[in-house]
């Protein structure tokens, strides 16, 4: 048997050179391998990139540019209820005089100005609740004498107590929803929220039940109404309004800004008594420059009970 000058036979050469020619197929075939990994790698990043540039230009640039749509008919981002509306709302239309009567001389105008009380209250705050409850007796009869206009203003500071539902936004989106589609129901679906409300750290009402609940107490266009509020066409102004209250010096005051909700107002004083004792809320009322026309504009049973 010959050799070369290693000595190795033939038959060793020819297994070393076969376990070479095997490991730098070995060897090629790992480096496909990789370079398969790699490009899958890349081409999932890729995708994930893409994907995500796909949302933010398909829904974060939208909502970004496209303006907050804000309701027209609210005074300061408030609801003025006054006398006429009052009336109105519970469906006190004046008569219209006989053929050959006289029409009714007009209600002689206060000669003092009503006394303007701020409302600024979120639907999942508990106090806000516990003082309309205790309240909304005395402050619908004020109205109706002439001697208080209130404003509710609508604010969200408890969206982070629903679960992630946003439900004090939303809510407070829907009230505007109301206003501005049935004003005829405002009062009522105010007073719901308020005096009905979800737990904190619950989901809240959806939007289709809060739309159930301006539907009840009486909105006339339903569909309107509905639809504004299941869309959340005031979701934004909810949040911007709010910021606005925190940080902007509020209607009738000079430097007052929202610190809490409820947060009263009273011809620009803020109210810091009791909430749920409404002859101490009467009492401050009083304290203020109109008290003598208070006096003559209080309740009956209040009257009755000094």
């Amino acid at each position: 048997m010959s050799s070369d000058e290693t000595g190795q036979t033939p038959d060793a050469r020819g297994r070393r050179d076969a376990v070479r020619e095997k490991a730098q197929q070995v060897k090629a075939r790992q480096s496909r391998n990789r370079v398969l990994r790699l490009s899958a790698i890349l081409l999932v990043g890729f995708a994930a990139v893409a994907g995500a540039a796909y949302w933010v230009t398909s829904a974060v640039l939208p909502t970004l540019s496209e303006p907050t749509l804000n309701p027209t008919a609210m005074t300061d981002d408030g609801v003025v209820i006054d006398r006429a509306l009052q009336r109105e709302t519970a469906g006190e239309v004046p008569e219209e005089p006989a053929e050959g009567e006289e029409a009714p001389a007009p209600e002689e105008t206060p000669a003092t100005e009503p006394i303007r009380i701020h409302l600024f209250v979120d639907y999942l705050s508990e106090a806000a609740g516990e003082f309309q409850r205790a309240n909304a007796t005395q402050l619908t009869e004020w109205v109706d004498q002439g001697a208080v206009e209130l404003v509710y203003h609508p604010v969200a500071l408890l969206t982070s107590k629903s679960n992630g539902t946003k439900y004090s936004q939303r809510a407070a989106g829907a009230a505007a929803c109301v206003y501005e589609h049935a004003p005829e129901a405002f009062i009522a679906f105010n007073n719901e929220l308020l005096t009905n409300q979800p737990p904190v750290d619950s989901d809240g009402y959806t939007d289709a039940e809060l739309a159930d609940r301006a539907i009840a107490t009486g909105a006339d266009d339903t569909r309107a109404v509905r639809a504004c509020i299941e869309n959340e066409d005031f979701f934004g102004w909810a949040r911007e309004a709010t910021e606005r209250a925190l940080n902007e010096p509020l209607p009738g005051t000079g430097d007052v800004s929202l610190t809490g909700a409820p947060m009263i107002l009273v011809n620009g004083e803020p109210y810091v008594g009791s909430l749920d004792k409404p002859e101490e809320f009467a009492a401050f009322l009083l304290a203020l420059d109109s008290e003598e026309y208070l006096k003559t504009a209080q309740p009956e049973d209040e009257s009755e009970g000094q």
